[in-house]
């Protein structure tokens, strides 16, 4: 009887065991199904992949995509990101659609990631930040630009973005609802490049993304009535024909996580 006694133990103890680890098993290799889950919402964990991924970002986004591109290839070592391409939305929308290579689009508005979506390059795409123009000028003012009207004067040099580029567009919209007809001296691929010559004092004043102006101490902003109501939306998607599918849909996914969020806000970018 005793022996019959352990034996049963015995047996009920593998069963336990064994029921344990079917638990334990989650899709991220956490110590539960749940916290699985969980990691690989985040990005922290999740299934092997691997392969080199090609993101087409809007130029807005280089200090943010830079330390997500470099946080994911930390957590995934076999994926590699490639030098992201960063440009004015519209050109990399035009590059797309003409046939370059890449695996993830990023767009600044949702009017160019509809050109990509509608060519049948990618799928349904998710918004996953926000952004707002500011007045921006050199440091110190130097042109005494007090406000948007201050555009319309001949005798300040103004620069922004051209009318394709979606900060270009939000340019248009905040400054057609001040009734301001802008003096502009040059139009700019890119929010970039506006930036540039603002900060290097080439131009009195120019529009730029709130997330822009806080990225050099050689640039000051001017209170900026109306921009609130001119909100970009940005919006990413993987792209048909992906290398890497996997790692291209994983990318997206860290963007969209908590984690990826926590970086785009910590440098301005509002909510989708």
């Amino acid at each position: 009887m005793r022996t019959r006694r352990t034996s049963i133990a015995a047996l009920a103890a593998a069963i336990l065991l064994l029921a344990g680890c079917a638990v334990g098993a989650g899709p991220g290799g956490g110590t539960d199904a749940e916290t699985g889950v969980a990691e690989s919402q985040s990005g922290s964990a999740g299934p092997d992949i691997s392969g080199e991924v090609t993101v087409f970002a809007a130029a807005s986004l280089k200090t943010g995509f830079d330390e997500l591109a470099a946080e994911f290839e930390r957590r995934h070592p076999a994926v590699t990101i490639a030098p992201i391409s960063y440009d004015g939305s519209s050109t990399l929308a035009t590059q797309l659609i003409e046939g370059a290579p890449a695996d993830v689009f990023a767009s600044a508005d949702e009017t160019n990631m509809r050109k990509v979506v509608d060519a049948g390059l990618a799928a349904t795409p998710d918004v996953f930040a926000t952004n707002r123009l500011t007045l921006l000028v050199p440091a110190g003012n130097p042109g005494s630009i007090a406000g948007l009207a201050d555009l319309a004067d001949e005798e300040r040099t103004v620069v922004l973005c051209a009318p394709a580029v979606p900060c270009g567009a939000a340019s248009e919209t905040l400054l057609s609802d001040a009734g301001v007809i802008a003096s502009v001296d040059s139009y700019e691929q890119n929010v970039t490049a506006v930036l540039t010559k603002v900060a290097s004092g080439e131009a009195d004043a120019g529009l730029v993304y709130v997330t822009d102006a806080a990225l050099t101490d050689d640039v000051e902003t001017v209170d900026t009535p109306g921009a609130d109501d001119v909100v970009n939306r940005y919006p990413i998607a993987a792209l048909a024909g992906a290398r890497s599918p996997e790692a291209a849909d994983a990318f997206v996914a860290y963007v969209l996580s908590a984690d990826g969020q926590a970086v785009l806000r910590r440098l301005g970018f509002g909510a989708p």
